[in-house]
């Protein structure tokens, strides 16, 4: 089994999320994208929030973590964006597609 790199996020709205995946793809950050619409309840800043998002899901090899973080930082809309990441066991053809779809340059 090989590693791939899973990353959630969430964004506002539906169409920041696209733009979002779409710029993921095409600078080859991302071999896949997934958005799926959820309600989060959280406090921030003393007070209970309740807010319709999209929930970014991300799937990259796992040198390219720092220059997601990165890029997702600068991106999402939020103050204080969620980005978390975990590196997962995967199917090795599976990763052998993750890799093959995600550039080779390991950005700063």
């Amino acid at each position: 089994m090989k590693k791939v790199l899973l990353l959630v996020a969430t964004e506002l709205n539906k169409k920041a999320a696209k733009k979002i995946a779409k710029l993921l793809l095409k600078k080859k950050l991302a071999a896949c994208v997934s958005l799926k619409e959820i309600k989060s309840i959280y406090e921030w800043k003393g007070k209970i929030e309740e807010v319709n998002e999209v929930e970014i899901i991300i799937k990259s090899k796992p040198q390219l973590n720092h220059a997601l973080v990165v890029f997702l930082q600068k991106q999402i809309s939020y103050d204080l964006p969620q980005i978390i990441y975990k590196k997962f066991n995967s199917e090795k053809k599976y990763s052998n597609w993750v890799n093959k779809s995600c550039s080779n340059q390991v950005f700063p």
